[in-house]
């Protein structure tokens, strides 16, 4: 396989979504409200944790840290989408398509990782909740919340390196709406067979591990549950659970249909990469509050400017 020191393209063009140019307009302010909406509202929950001496516990850490990665992978995407709507810019620099790259897949990895992180939490909390103070300390919460996106920047530093290595000496037309691992790859002047495994089985081995790791620890936390005798204790510890999983499901569905599936080029695929970098992270904040009590009484209290006194 042939070095990237032959590399001739200095810029990439987005082409972008496709879409009637009588709808330019209207798209733009679409995925604006959008952006403003998820930016507003991850940015209130990170607020809310901080402020409310309540939500000082390990979930709602690592609920902060999500709504940071929901803002900034968002952040990452939108602008450039946005651009091409309203002004037609739609040229990247070779710089800063890997840039972009680098970014979508350091914060999407790291977010996969803090979903499984969020479920060994609640599985601590609910099947060993007399031992859970003593394991979940505050200096272990930040240890694996920092390893969370040591390893997401491991994964990108990677993948990132393992494509733009290669020459790019031919069309610069992205016929995608951002510089991802399927749609460059496509540029590629050499073979990119071996690329494109090494893509499936790192994020297929990665997926599949963390979707494992997601769901054993949630079979051990649905039969604790069943075996609590109240009620309410049940309908509660529910509630918070459904919330996350609706996340992990949410976020898991779209990638592995991107990811999982070597050399794919159906249309499709940008509609539902939509999905998992302008809508999910506009969803996640939504959850999580309207299916957590404890958020929604916080955000009343927020609303009403109470101060908060610690017990």
């Amino acid at each position: 396989m042939q070095s990237g020191n032959q590399t001739s393209v200095s810029h990439f063009i987005l082409v972008g979504l496709h879409h009637p140019p009588q709808l330019g307009f209207p798209l733009f302010l679409a995925f604006l409200v959008i952006y403003l909406l998820t930016v507003s509202g991850n940015g209130l929950i990170i607020l809310t944790v901080l402020v409310d001496i309540r939500l000082h516990r390990p979930m709602y850490w690592f609920l902060c840290h999500l709504s940071f990665l929901d803002m900034t992978i968002s952040s990452a995407i939108v602008p450039k989408m946005l651009a091409g709507f309203l002004l037609d810019s739609r040229i990247i620099s070779f710089g800063g398509c890997v840039i972009q790259l680098f970014s979508f897949h350091f914060l999407g990895c790291t977010e996969c990782f803090l979903y499984t992180l969020m479920a060994y939490d609640r599985f601590l909390a609910i099947c060993k909740p007399l031992h859970y103070a003593t394991i979940m300390t505050r200096s272990v919460c930040n240890y694996l919340a920092l390893g969370t996106w040591i390893g997401g920047t491991i994964h990108s530093l990677f993948q990132t390196s393992f494509i733009f290595r290669l020459p790019f000496c031919g069309p610069n037309r992205v016929d995608y709406f951002f510089c991802d691992i399927p749609a460059i790859l496509r540029l590629v002047c050499a073979d990119t067979t071996i690329n494109e495994l090494v893509t499936f089985v790192d994020i297929g081995f990665l997926a599949l591990t963390c979707f494992m790791l997601i769901l054993t620890s949630y079979g051990y936390i649905v039969a604790a549950i069943l075996r609590i005798r109240s009620a309410d204790g049940r309908r509660n510890a529910f509630s918070t659970c459904a919330a996350h999983l609706t996340v992990v499901i949410v976020y898991y569905v779209p990638c592995t249909f991107i990811y999982l599936r070597p050399g794919s080029q159906e249309p499709l695929d940008g509609v539902v990469a939509v999905f998992y970098t302008v809508i999910t992270p506009l969803l996640n904040p939504i959850i999580y509050t309207l299916r957590n009590k404890e958020m929604k009484a916080a955000l009343r209290r927020l609303g009403g400017l109470k101060e908060v006194q610690p017990h």
